[in-house]
């Protein structure tokens, strides 16, 4: 008998596609913070929101892209290292 497939917990830089669109007409999500609650930013207009962890889970469609689980500030580049200007 087979094992179910079991998709590795969702972490930072994931892009997931969520069952109903944004007003905006997106439906593709980045989340930007995880625990009970996740914070996730629209990809279509860069709106900001936060949803309960069972809320999350239910609505999401399919995960289009695995992240790194690192957080990203503003204005630091993907390496992680402040640039040196």
């Amino acid at each position: 008998m087979s094992q179910p497939r079991v998709d590795p917990p969702y972490r930072i830089g994931d892009v997931v596609r969520l069952r109903k669109t944004h007003p905006c007409g997106s439906s593709d999500w980045e989340v930007i913070r995880t625990g009970i609650d996740f914070g996730l930013k629209c990809l279509g207009c860069g709106r900001r929101v936060m949803v309960p962890r069972h809320r999350f889970e239910r609505s999401v469609k399919e995960r289009l892209k695995i992240g790194d689980g690192v957080p990203r500030l503003p204005g630091m580049p993907a390496g992680g290292e402040p640039s040196a200007t």
